[in-house]
């Protein structure tokens, strides 16, 4: 089962899918559960789910932002809007400014 995202549930969300996870976990012993979520929600994942859980951190390189921002400057819809200066600006600045994920 795969749970993406856990970070954007509300606490009441998380509090009840911890208790249906629990709950699964507990009865089909052979299940397997992979859930995301931004740093932050690890804490609580290993509390809800003790004993339960093997986590693992995975975090984005610079270089795979810049991929990343490349991709979406190749997708602008107003190409003209951008010349070469502010993409390089982009490139260089904005993946040093982007918080964990």
């Amino acid at each position: 089962m795969v749970i993406d995202a856990l970070d954007e549930c509300t606490a009441v969300q998380r509090y009840r899918l911890f208790d249906s996870l629990k709950e699964i976990l507990e009865k089909s012993t052979g299940a397997r559960i992979f859930v995301t979520g931004r740093p932050h929600i690890h804490a609580e994942v290993e509390v809800r789910l003790a004993g339960q859980v093997t986590s693992i951190s995975v975090s984005p390189t610079r270089d795979d932002i810049i991929r990343f921002l490349r991709v979406r400057l190749s997708e602008d819809e107003t190409p003209e809007s951008m010349d070469e200066r502010l993409e390089a600006d982009i490139l260089e600045k904005l993946p040093g400014n982007i918080p964990e994920m």
